[in-house]
Order: structure tokens, then C-alpha cells, then sequence
């Protein structure tokens, strides 16, 4: 019987109390309620102005999302406040960074990666499509995550690398502009006129039509080779990997074919064989036998 009243004394108690914060609840209710369509609003807002920029769509996203939840926290301590005037909101965010530490912490390569994702979005020089290298990867980009940046690569297989990686180490962009420089090495005889060579090597690259026609072509004398010497050649053409491949392919055949036809040698390397002693030489059986037999 004792046990009875206890319980019923009890769940008076909690039924006086709860009538009692009845108006903080009411209160409590209409803030968040509040809060609801103040988060939607400010998505939406967050939605059309970053709309008009270049951000990437991920990006806007989480600008929005990150808005929400800011707006959706200020409004639970607002409403845990009036519910429980006890529990302040310097409290409960005193308890927030503990525990962000201890979340931080644990989760550092995660927190590090999601951060240098945001960062590599607000680059405006590498974008979806776009070939780069980064230390030993290279590839062309097809997504790019909070978390890490999808590359595939030219023979065909996917890369997934971190953001972090990409964040901390230099990237080349390879096709950042429409075209980019090229470079070959071509080598002639030591007996051929320097200055005729070079002219017939320049007006070969300019006859290839996937060379920039409103760029110069150049060609310098780069050093004394072994047996020729070799001519450094840049010409400019399309920044792609398959446009560099075409472009090297048809200066490479253009300059043969020009050397050849004005009769400049393209030598391949020379071995000069010196002997300081006379040699004997050996005769064959059939030699010697035949030599008998006279």
C-alpha cells in the first residue's frame, strides 16, 4: 500500500511539474517552429544568391546546408533555455566543444579531407573535366566530393584520391588554357649547314596543321651530341593528352620527311673502333686447304 501512494504521489508530482512548464513548452514549441521556417527561408535565399555565382553545385549545397544547421542549433538553445532556465546556452555550448574536441580528435583525417574539399572548390583553375598531375597521379577529373576528388585515369581506370592530398601537394593542371607548349629533341649531322636545318626544321613544324598557327614556333642548336647535333623544338598546340600525341606524331614525320627530302642526315650514334697493335688473322681449314692444294 505504501508502494501505491509512493507511486501515485510521484506521478502527481510529475504531472504538477509538467502542467507548471506547460507555458515554457508552448513557448519552447513556437520557437522551434520559428526556427523551421527561418531554415527554409534562409536556404532558399542561400539557394539564389549563391545561384548567380560560379560556385560549384556541391559547394552551394553545403553553403546551405551549413546555414541550415547553424539556424536549427541557435534555435534548440533557445528552446532547451526556456524549457530548462537552468541550462544557459553557454552551458550547453561549453559541452558542444568538449565534445567537438573529442569528435575532432577521432575523426581528424575525415575533419582535414572535408576541409580541404571546400577549399579546393573555391579554386576557380581546376574544374570537372580538367587533366591534372599530382605527384605520381594524373588523370582527368570527374567529380569533386567534400571528401576526396574522383580522377580517371587516360588508360581508362578510376582513382579516388583524398582531398588532403591534392590540397597539400602542387597539381598541374594540364588543360587549364586551350593550348599548351610542346617539345622535341632533333638531332643532324656535324657536316650539315646549321642555319639551312634549322630553316627547313621550322618551316616543317609550321606546315602541321595542329600546330597554334598564331604562336611561334621555335628552334634553337642544344648541344653537341655524341654523333649530331641536337636541336631543341617548341611549337605550341592543344593542352589535351590525345591533341599532345596527334601534334608530336605529325611534327616528328614532318621534320623526317623535310630532312630527308633537303638531304640532311638524322645520324644515329657512331662506334670508332681504334686498334693500337696489329692483329693476327686466323684462317679458315678450307682457306689453308686450298692454299695447299695451289
Amino acid at each position: 500500500m505504501n508502494v501505491i501512494n509512493i507511486l501515485l504521489r510521484r506521478v502527481q508530482e510529475l504531472a504538477a511539474e509538467f502542467i507548471r512548464l506547460l507555458p515554457q513548452l508552448s513557448i519552447a514549441i513556437f520557437v522551434i517552429g520559428v526556427t523551421y521556417i527561418l531554415a527554409r527561408f534562409a536556404r532558399r535565399f542561400a539557394e539564389r544568391l549563391l545561384g548567380r555565382t560560379e560556385l560549384r553545385g556541391s559547394l552551394v549545397n553545403l553553403f546551405e546546408t551549413l546555414i541550415g544547421v547553424l539556424i536549427w542549433v541557435v534555435g534548440l538553445l533557445i528552446g532547451a533555455s526556456i524549457v530548462f532556465p537552468g541550462v544557459t546556452p553557454a552551458n550547453i555550448l561549453a559541452v558542444l566543444g568538449l565534445g567537438s574536441v573529442a569528435v575532432g580528435f577521432a575523426f581528424k583525417d575525415i575533419f582535414e579531407n572535408f576541409l580541404a574539399g571546400i577549399l579546393i572548390m573555391l579554386r576557380k583553375q581546376m574544374r570537372i573535366g580538367d587533366v591534372i598531375a599530382c605527384e605520381d597521379v594524373e588523370g582527368r577529373v570527374e567529380m569533386i566530393s567534400l571528401r576526396d576528388t574522383h580522377l580517371r585515369h587516360l588508360s581508362g581506370e578510376i582513382v579516388i584520391v583524398p582531398n588532403a592530398y591534392l590540397f597539400k601537394n602542387p597539381v598541374t593542371v594540364v588543360t587549364q588554357r586551350a593550348i599548351r607548349r610542346h617539345t622535341v629533341d632533333v638531332g643532324v649531322a656535324y657536316d650539315v649547314d646549321l642555319e639551312a636545318a634549322r630553316d627547313v626544321i621550322l618551316e616543317a613544324v609550321k606546315s602541321c596543321d595542329s600546330v597554334a598557327a598564331d604562336q611561334k614556333v621555335e628552334v634553337y642548336a642544344k648541344e653537341f651530341g655524341d654523333s649530331s647535333i641536337n636541336f631543341l623544338v617548341r611549337w605550341w598546340a592543344g593542352s589535351k593528352p590525345v591533341d599532345a600525341h596527334v601534334s608530336r606524331d605529325q611534327v616528328v614525320r614532318a621534320i623526317k620527311r623535310a630532312l630527308d627530302d633537303a638531304g640532311m642526315e638524322i645520324p644515329f650514334p657512331y662506334r670508332t673502333l681504334t686498334f693500337k697493335e696489329a692483329l693476327p688473322i686466323k684462317r679458315s681449314q678450307a682457306e689453308n686447304g686450298a692454299e695447299n692444294d695451289d
